[in-house]
């Protein structure tokens, strides 16, 4: 008896441009409770995957990173990928009551406007080391904030930030403002990435 695997696939360009991969993501069907878009969709192509934390990576090449961390829950998929490209270790700083150290807590308001706290360990942060904060989308700038708060009081320092998209909301201008930043975002997306809304969603709901 044969068994046929079923791979996620999707035809990969020869002139791999950045963000051509973003095509990928699915828009919304289940309401304004979610989230306006999957990103993670990209994250089952493996070339797609690959380029985003290569584009993601580009603006650091020149960089001293000593560890990658990445934010609960989707963070740690693009920040574990980022870590294990670059080499180094990474840390996962977690929605409050998970771990079961001694934590550094800090709250914080997310997009959807609801108050929660994030907690980080306190042995693996030290003055002086140079950490690369990664999260899957950042939109209103409240859960980057806080994780950069959490890395600086500790004493290291924050690098830059990494994500697949950051919004020009009043937050994500404050991050681009104020820290070195990546994202997978082409300038011509921008703008629809501003709107909530990708043309790409046009073909993707005649698929």
């Amino acid at each position: 008896r044969t068994q046929t695997s079923v791979v996620f696939q999707m035809a990969v360009p020869a002139d791999r441009h950045k963000g051509w991969y973003l095509s990928l993501m699915a828009p919304n069907t289940k309401g304004p409770t979610f989230a306006w878009l999957d990103p993670s969709r990209l994250y089952c192509n493996s070339q797609a995957l690959a380029d985003c934390v290569k584009d993601l990576l580009r603006p650091f090449h020149n960089d001293t990173i000593d560890l990658v961390a990445g934010i609960d829950a989707m963070g740690f998929i693009l920040g574990a990928s980022v870590a294990t490209t670059l080499g180094k270790g990474f840390l996962a700083i977690r929605k409050a009551g998970h771990l079961c150290i001694e934590t550094q807590n800090q709250n914080y308001t997310d997009y959807t406007g609801r108050q929660k706290t994030m907690e980080v360990r306190v042995d693996v942060l030290k003055p002086g080391m140079k950490v690369l904060l990664v999260d899957q989308w950042i939109e209103t700038g409240g859960t980057m904030k806080a994780a950069i708060q959490l890395v600086e009081r500790l004493g290291a320092a924050v690098v830059g930030v990494a994500a697949v998209a950051i919004e020009n909301t009043e937050g994500g201008k404050w991050i681009k403002e104020n820290y070195k930043f990546s994202h997978c975002i082409p300038e011509e997306l921008q703008s629809q990435i501003d709107r909530k809304y990708l043309d790409s969603f046009k073909s993707f709901n005649n698929n």
